[in-house]
């Protein structure tokens, strides 16, 4: 059973009593029939499922991109790239698991991977620092970029943060200079480079991996310079107003691709990616496989043309 959103309440009332439906016909087979009655409660909580998904708010998506059933980075890259080999540590301090980064081959072609994991348990989440990187992070994640130039392979990263952390100790080992040399290689790249965002986009940390020729959303993903309760905080003091933010920042893929900061929008499931995980892994592998099939022929001055080209013309010409 799926777990529900708060919003989702008048769907998994509908799906609790369906269960109990179930149950009853299942513990006593001479009851009275009520085949009839859960074809009907089948119906409507699906029919109130899609109505709920066909008018979300920019908020109940971020909510929904926050689901912990969302398939994470690890999904992706166990279903669509094969003979995965993961590198660790930037060389310089040490290993930083909330970047998983390596090699291996997205449907036959060698590519380099890398991915923002937040974990999906209490031991992961606080083994991969629930995906907010650290400099190390960031540092290992220049490191794959620079070797997948030399080796010419293209770069998919997968972005799934909140943010980059913002920790006493990765202050001091310099995160703002990790996070912008990182932006810095992903834009001097002579090879193609796709991002996903398959969940939270936050702030630089999500920008680090993200700054490619095609960025690419999930449906109900979010993307933003600062989370929902970090601008309420800033500009009413009041985090309980994250809602109003969300509305005002544009942060969904709809309005982001509008805004022309992203290039393609991948559709998930009425009920969002967590609800058929296999189906919307496929349709992201489908979505980076264009996108590459497209890039892979332009030579290297060109991609970092067309890639600086992108980032420049952003905010330049907006639809009022």
């Amino acid at each position: 059973m799926h777990s529900f959103l708060e919003f989702e309440k008048p769907v998994a009332d509908l799906v609790g009593k369906l269960e109990e439906l179930r149950a009853l016909a299942a513990s006593d087979e001479r009851s009275v029939d009520v085949g009839d009655e859960i074809a009907r409660l089948e119906t409507k909580a699906n029919q109130a499922l899609k109505d709920l998904y066909a008018k979300l708010t920019p908020w109940q998506k971020t909510l929904v991109a926050r689901h912990p059933d969302r398939p994470h980075a690890s999904d992706y890259i166990e279903a669509l790239v094969s003979d995965f080999t993961p590198l660790a540590g930037d060389r310089a301090f040490g290993e930083d698991s909330a970047i998983i980064g390596g090699f291996g081959r997205f449907r036959g072609t060698p590519v380099a991977v890398l991915a923002q994991e937040k974990g999906h348990d209490t031991a992961t989440r606080l083994k991969h620092n629930f995906g907010m990187a650290r400099p190390e992070g960031y540092r290992k994640a220049v490191r794959i970029m620079k070797l997948a130039d030399r080796f010419k392979l293209p770069v998919i990263t997968l972005v799934d943060t909140a943010g980059a952390y913002p920790g006493i100790g990765a202050e001091e080992r310099g995160q703002a200079e990790a996070i912008a040399r990182s932006t810095e290689a992903s834009l001097a790249l002579g090879v193609p480079n796709v991002a996903v965002i398959i969940g939270e986009g936050g702030s630089g940390g999500a920008i680090a991996l993200a700054t490619t020729n095609r960025v690419i959303m999930l449906e109900h993903s979010i993307y933003s310079v600062i989370s929902p309760e970090g601008a309420a905080s800033i500009l009413w003091r009041d985090s309980a107003r994250a809602q109003d933010a969300a509305t005002n920042m544009k942060i969904t893929a709809q309005d982001l691709l509008r805004l022309k900061v992203i290039d393609e929008i991948v559709p998930e499931p009425v009920g969002g990616a967590h609800r058929e995980r296999a189906k919307v892994i496929e349709a992201v592998g489908n979505a980076v496989e264009s996108a590459l099939t497209a890039l892979v022929p332009e030579d290297a001055a060109t991609l970092k043309r067309v890639r600086a080209d992108k980032f420049l013309a952003i905010g330049r010409s907006l639809d009022r």
